[in-house]
This record gives C-alpha cells, structure tokens and sequence, in this order.
C-alpha cells in the first residue's frame, strides 16, 4: 500500500510524534510505502521514509494550516496513495489518530464565549467536524475509551467508525533486572542525594501537564518533609520562562530543575521516586503507564485518559475533577510516608506483568491495513458504478 502521513510538526520527544513514529515504523516492516507531509521536522530522519516538508505562509498559524491542507491536497491530487492518515485534526482523512482530546469540549468548559467567537475557534471546530461529524466518512483509532463518549455527545460519530487502540508502551520503558543499581547510577550522574525525595514531570506543553501545580505543591511541602528534600525534574521541550518566574516567587528555585527534552527517559523514569502529572487535558497520558511499567508510582489528574490505569493498578493517586491545589499537595505528601512509595511500587510492576500495555502500534497498523484496504475496495466499487451508469 502506498500510505501518507500528516501532521504540522514533527520534533523527537512529543507523545503523539513518538507514537507517529512506531506507526510509521512498523508499517514500513510490514511492506507499505510510506510519505510525510510536515510544515517542520526535527531530529533524525526514518531511513526510505519520503518526507515532504510543505512551504507555508501566513502571519498565524491557522493561516499556515489552511495552506498546508491546500498545498497538501494539491499534491496528494498530482501523486496520489490508498490512504491518507492524520496526526492532527484536519479535513481530507481516511484515518485519523486521536492524540488530543475533544476540541470543542474545552472550548464549552474552558472558555468563554468571546472565544467561541475567534477565527481560532472556527478553524479548530470545522477540522474537528471534518473528522467526527456524522457526514465524515474519516474512521478514527482512539486511544482511551473516555475519547469515545466525548465526540459521541458533541458529534454523534457512528460507533463503527471508532476504533480503540490498547496501550503503546515502548518496551525499553520496562524496569530492567538490574533497576536498583540503574536507579544508582542514574541519581548519581543527575547530581541527587540519597535524601533527595524526586519528582520528575515530563511532557512537552508546560501549562497543559500542569507543571505550575507541581511547582505550587514543591512549595506547599516545604520546611514539612524532615531531611527528604523536595526535588523537581521538568523533562520537555516548551517555553519555561513563566514558569522559573514562579519558582522564584514561590522561593523554590533551587529544587526545580529544568532538563529540556532528553533521550533518556528510562534512566530518569529509574531515577525518580514518583512521577507527578496534575495535567488539566490528557486524551492518554503514555508517560503514566511508561512510568507504572517503570515500577515509579504516579500522582495524576483524573481528566488523563490513562489515569484509570492508576487505580486499577493501586500504584499511585488520581486526583478527582474539579482539581484542588491542596489535594495534590496531599498526594506528594503520601509519598513521603514510609512504605507508600515501595507498596505502588510493587502493585505498578504487577499490573505491567499482567495486562497488554504495549501492542498499540502493531495492533494499530493492522487496523490502519484494513481500513485502507475497505476504502480501496468501497471507491473502486463506487468508481464501476458510476461508470456502468
């Protein structure tokens, strides 16, 4: 099969961009030919991967998104595939991978109307449509069941056109026999004490992960954890400036430290003592299981699709919707209690041992496979009967 690929921009260390890429791989194992159209790529290239990096112009981005969906029809219409696969929500799908969560339902609860009222949110609602809405003829792969009642309610999608993916978990997540004297090494090269008690935030988009409620609890606990000292580690690649300003206000400057986007999320997954994720929109949240088959337990909010994971597994806390800043101070709190942390510990590893959180992507292109191969045949059909009349 000839496949295309789509999204504005592809950079190494975003959840959907790493999922993108396992798909593209393991698609390109199984024999499919495989393009990329991006407005921007960085880091290493897929060896035999064609990848089009579409020139756009515009003074906003919506502007550049209308040009690349035009510049990219123009080009799919002159070179043309079996089907078209989305990473971003746009119009002109066969498939669409549902990294983000419900546009509009954010747009309702998060926004005022003087916002619904913007260009920003024509564009992003008539894309959203273009892929649920009742008409579209786009099938989806979601990636929590939560995903499934939002654009039910709002779009009344057809349920046949929904598709739940299980979990993607790169293997080299897992805890590795020798963790205890990974987790050694790891600490020592972060520059961490043995009283060090350390939190690692990861993912890119700062104010959606909640790293100022993180920062917030790291100053509510201070002067109140005995000779543990708070330790914060923000892994990503996103603006930081509002946020070192609110460490030093809150006078916690010194415990937390900002790493970028980085290669060796295993070692620092080791390294940590629980993964904090107060995140205010998650359609999954890969990073909690990658944390749970790490063996770190987890404090997170109960919008991440995957939070349930967490307590199904009984290897952290999930914090209820309406977040409260003092109910995630709490949660940190727990985890400095003896035994906490080693009995989420343990119940994390369990629950990885015991349940299917790693098939995502070859699951997911077998379903992208026959997808394609039905639209083939439903258009060829189409296309003789058209003819015969």
């Amino acid at each position: 099969m000839r496949l295309a690929f789509l999204l504005y921009k592809y950079f190494p260390y975003g959840g959907m961009q790493r999922d993108f890429r396992r798909f593209v791989q393991e698609l390109q194992q199984r024999g499919h030919d495989c393009r990329v159209y991006c407005i921007s790529w960085q880091g290493e290239l897929l060896p035999e991967l064609d990848v089009r990096q579409v020139s756009v112009h515009g003074v906003s981005n919506i502007r550049r998104y209308e040009c690349f969906h035009a510049r990219v029809q123009d080009d799919l219409k002159a070179h043309p595939v079996d089907g078209v696969i989305g990473f971003n929500r746009m119009p002109g799908l066969d498939i669409y991978y549902a990294a983000d969560p419900c546009y509009i339902d954010k747009a309702l609860k998060e926004r005022s109307w003087l916002y619904r009222l913007g260009s920003r949110y024509r564009h992003f609602s008539r894309c959203e449509r273009a892929v649920f809405g009742a008409a579209s003829n786009t099938e989806i792969l979601l990636i929590a069941e939560s995903q499934r009642h939002q654009f039910e309610q709002y779009y009344h999608t057809p349920a046949a056109r929904m598709h739940l993916l299980p979990a993607g978990v790169s293997p080299d997540r897992r805890a590795p026999p020798d963790a205890p004297g990974q987790r050694q090494q790891a600490r020592a090269s972060l520059g961490l004490a043995a009283t060090d008690h350390v939190l690692l935030l990861a993912g890119s988009g700062f104010v959606t992960k909640g790293l100022d409620r993180a920062i917030c609890a790291v100053a509510a606990l201070r002067g109140k954890t005995g000779e543990r000292t708070l330790r914060l580690l923000v892994v990503g690649q996103d603006k930081e400036d509002r946020f070192r300003r609110l460490a030093r206000r809150l006078g916690v400057a010194g415990q937390v430290s900002f790493l970028g986007g980085r290669d060796d999320i295993p070692q620092l997954l080791l390294a940590a003592d629980v993964l904090v994720h107060p995140a205010r929109a998650e359609a999954a949240g890969i990073i909690l299981l990658e944390a749970v088959v790490a063996g770190l337990p987890v404090i997170t909010s109960e919008v991440c699709g995957y939070a349930h994971h967490i307590a199904a597994a009984n290897a952290g806390v999930v914090l209820a919707e309406p977040f409260v800043q003092a109910a995630l101070d709490r949660a940190l709190a727990s985890s400095l209690v003896p035994g906490n942390q080693q009995q989420w510990q343990q119940a994390a590893l369990a629950y990885a041992h015991a349940r299917d959180l790693y098939s995502m992507h070859s699951t997911g292109a077998i379903a992208i496979e026959n997808i394609v191969a039905r639209q083939v045949a439903q258009r060829a059909a189409s296309t003789m009967g058209t003819a015969s009349e």
